[in-house]
């Protein structure tokens, strides 16, 4: 496989959650960790760190992360830009939500579906790996004894592997690429059908309030020395000279993101490394200078910048929808010290493309509204939907992608009908290309 090391990237990014892990806590603290972690419900906001320790924390994130690189490889997907994007969103949303066992039924669900199309697993594994942002109703069905049993939660979980697949499909298509978290959005409205069933059948689920603080230091010094570490790499160890590195990075930020837009095959691993190590210091950034906890559920979000680095996001498109949160919290709330809030700075950039696409003044505006949307959108929920974000963001994108072609811009975004590698390989739908005579998408909207 030509990025084929980056199974190796997983293996050592394992050896160092667990690393850590080990250094802040004993093996025996990890281990009972662990059972807390797995027999917890993990809805929103659980903060493993707070929950079981950073020790259990960590050493969870790491068994995540190598069972996805194991499913990559097992299943043979052609690794591409999308496969750093699963392999970051696993690894953070392993320290607030996903462990290592309530992931498994929503999988199963999602290779069953293949099989029921005769199809490779390989075409649907990235989809299967970020429908576990419901895995948190998988645990709280199979662990709340006044409503179900691990028979009921692993079924439904099943169904929910099943049935993300030509959902997100559909999502896709209406978002116009403007979301990239497209299945946060998928999840999102699965949530809303099924926790209302649940409700009506007895289940009681509340949402959850786990933070911890105090880790500012030791956190922000390791991420940060990562991300230098990062821009390095990309800069001396890719194999190119470091000025065509960087020339490949500056092509990169004048892309606008929207999905689907696989920096990885477009600009190589040099300028992808670049990126993230960029984008993290920038989300590492804000998150400080506003005052914010570094914790699993914000170490999840700078990591899912970092993983999106290949796969949409560069400075230029994230700092507009950031400010835009920013000014939104300030505004609305007078300041961000909500844990909800600092997590919508850092997921907010998943309408990078809004900005990356108009222009930096509608980012702003979609992270003004953003900020205030996101704090209702999981409440109907129950906490049930880990991409919380994603889900508000679609909504916003869904709103503000018409409104903006037909009052300011009038320019209307084309759904890509080639992507930037084949079929097999591409984890999104491809608009079928337009009959004989047809007008193309574009041409109607100019």
């Amino acid at each position: 496989m030509r990025y084929g090391k980056i199974y190796y990237g997983a293996l050592g990014l394992a050896a160092v959650l667990l690393l850590i892990g080990l250094v802040m806590d004993g093996p025996l603290a990890i281990w009972t960790g662990l059972g807390k972690i797995v027999t917890t419900e993990n809805a929103l906001i659980t903060d493993y760190i707070q929950l079981a320790g950073p020790g259990a924390a960590f050493a969870n994130a790491a068994i995540v992360v190598l069972i996805t690189a194991a499913l990559y490889r097992l299943s043979g997907d052609p690794l591409n830009g999308s496969s750093l994007v699963g392999l970051g969103l696993m690894a953070g949303f392993s320290l607030f939500g996903k462990n290592f066992l309530n992931i498994w039924p929503i999988l199963l669900g999602t290779w069953l579906y293949a099989r029921s199309r005769k199809e490779p697993f390989a075409k649907y594994i990235s989809v299967s790996l970020l429908a576990t942002a419901l895995a948190p109703m998988v645990s709280y069905i199979a662990l709340d004894n006044g409503f179900g049993n691990l028979f009921s939660g692993i079924v439904v979980g099943i169904v929910i592997g099943f049935i993300m697949p030509p959902l997100c499909a559909y999502t896709f298509r209406i978002q116009n690429g403007m979301n990239l978290y497209n299945v946060g959005f998928a999840c999102g409205l699965l949530a809303m059908l099924f926790v209302p069933v649940m409700t009506a059948l007895g289940a009681d689920p509340t949402l959850n309030y786990h933070w911890a603080e105090g880790y500012n230091v030791l956190f922000g010094g390791l991420l940060g020395a990562a991300c230098v570490g990062f821009v390095l790499a990309g800069l001396f160890l890719c194999h190119r000279p470091p000025w065509a590195a960087w020339a490949g990075y500056r092509r990169l930020l004048k892309t606008s993101g929207r999905a689907p837009s696989d920096y990885l095959r477009m600009f190589g691993m040099g300028p992808v490394l670049i990126n993230m190590g960029i984008n993290g210091l920038i989300g590492l950034a804000f998150l400080l200078l506003l005052g914010g906890d570094l914790n699993g559920p914000t170490l999840g979000g700078l990591f899912t910048i970092m993983g999106f680095s290949a796969f949409g996001k560069h400075a230029g498109n994230i700092i507009p929808v950031m400010a835009g949160v920013t000014a939104g919290g300030f505004f609305f709330q007078g300041g961000m010290e909500s844990g909800s809030l600092q997590l919508a700075v850092l997921f907010c950039t998943a309408m990078a493309p809004i900005a990356g696409y108009f222009g930096w003044q509608y980012g702003v505006l979609a992270g003004f509204l953003h900020s205030v949307v996101v704090l209702s959108t999981g409440s109907p929920v129950a906490g049930m939907n880990l991409y919380n974000n994603g889900f508000s963001a679609g909504l916003i994108a869904i709103v503000l992608y018409p409104t903006i072609i037909a009052i300011a811009r009038h320019r209307k975004a084309v759904i890509q009908e080639e992507d930037y590698f084949d079929t097999f390989e591409h984890d999104e739908p491809q608009l079928p290309a337009p009959k004989h005579g047809e007008l193309s998408e574009e041409r109607e909207g100019s």
